[in-house]
């Protein structure tokens, strides 16, 4: 069947939610260099990690939810409007006045590498608990995605773990992406026990190498990382390098994959697309924490679902800012029709 029927097969699936939670935030972006006088321009731009994945899930065709606080500001209402006109389910956001909406400044140096300078604490997206979410959250959900940036405080980490679980009770698959940022926890924090907590409740993780690199240095290394995952009941990990290839494991197997070739612009969302692009690719094709095994099992099948997802998180960097960087589903297939990521060899382990 050739690649580009498999694809329009996807849209006979009748898609469920993939729901998003925690961090939505501002993010600057500088319009240009500094002037003469030193003087650098930002604009702002709608951000914040699993935001962003909500927004590439839309941007694909999918369905998607965010579920978290926003500030009763100008900025929060700039992140709910911007939210919405993506395409993103926003009936279980909360509003508050007790703390304002995150602001991140981002910095690039000339090969699209990105830095961030956060002005988080106190804001809104900490304050949210678990008894403001809904159970209809999960009635119609394909997964339920977070990240770490939701455990850096205590009250906003309890929440966190508490939907992860609920997620689990309900047969959601659960999607984790480490997405470390050590800015944004506490300076005595040792992060590694809450992102274990969370990584023994996910289904599906997505890690970069350096925070495999991280996890591996709080256990005995990576292959210790690997097995505590698959003893956490975890069926696909993810490892992305930016432009070097891609590698996953699942137990018994694991592989790599080759990048596309592109231009880097701005590599701020590029995790996060690819993060939607894979969790979009599972949802239309009805794939859940029960049939994910068995995807894992079809070599073809699950290629085809990882060359989508890198072809979501290349196509991101090529162009600036979080929310529209978010390709669409014809540019994805534009690019996966012209370029060929070969699949390293597969090995069982």
């Amino acid at each position: 069947m050739p690649r580009r029927q498999v694809y329009r097969a996807w849209r006979g699936i009748e898609m469920k939610t993939v729901v998003c939670f925690g961090e939505a935030l501002i993010d600057f972006q500088p319009v240009s260099g500094p002037d003469p006088a030193g003087t650098t321009t930002y604009q702002q731009h709608a951000g914040g990690a699993p935001a962003n994945v909500a927004v590439a899930v839309a941007s694909l065709g999918g369905r998607s939810g965010f579920v978290g606080m926003l500030g009763s500001d100008a900025f929060g209402d700039f992140l709910f409007e911007s939210l919405g006109k993506a395409g993103v389910d926003m009936g279980h956001v909360q509003r508050t006045s007790a703390a304002p909406t995150a602001l991140a400044f981002v910095t690039l140096d000339a090969q699209g590498e990105r830095s961030f300078s956060f002005y988080r604490q106190p804001a809104a997206d900490l304050l949210f608990r678990e008894c403001k979410l809904a159970p209809a959250v999960f009635e119609d959900a394909a997964a339920f995605h977070a990240c770490s940036n939701s455990l850096t405080e205590e009250g906003i980490a309890q929440a966190t773990l508490a939907c992860l679980r609920r997620a689990r009770q309900a047969g959601v698959l659960v999607s984790f992406d480490v997405n470390l940022r050590p800015a944004l926890w506490p300076r005595e924090a040792n992060p590694a026990p809450r992102i274990w907590s969370a990584l023994a409740l996910a289904d599906v993780v997505k890690l970069s190498r350096e925070e495999l690199g991280f996890l591996a240095a709080s256990v005995d290394g990576e292959a210790a990382v690997i097995e505590a995952l698959w003893k956490h009941r975890a069926a696909l990990l993810i490892v992305t390098d930016g432009s070097r290839p891609l590698r996953w494991f699942a137990p018994g197997t694991q592989g790599a994959l080759e990048s596309f070739r592109v231009r880097a612009i701005d590599s701020t969302a590029a995790g996060d697309a690819f993060t939607g692009g894979l969790l979009y690719a599972l949802a239309s094709r009805g794939i859940g924490r029960e049939s994910l095994p068995a995807l894992l099992a079809d070599a073809e099948r699950f290629d085809e679902v990882l060359r989508f997802a890198a072809a979501c998180g290349a196509l991101a960097v090529t162009r600036r800012g979080a929310f529209a960087a978010m390709p669409s589903r014809s540019e994805v297939e534009t690019l996966l029709h012209s370029q060929s990521p070969a699949t390293a060899e597969v090995t069982a382990e």
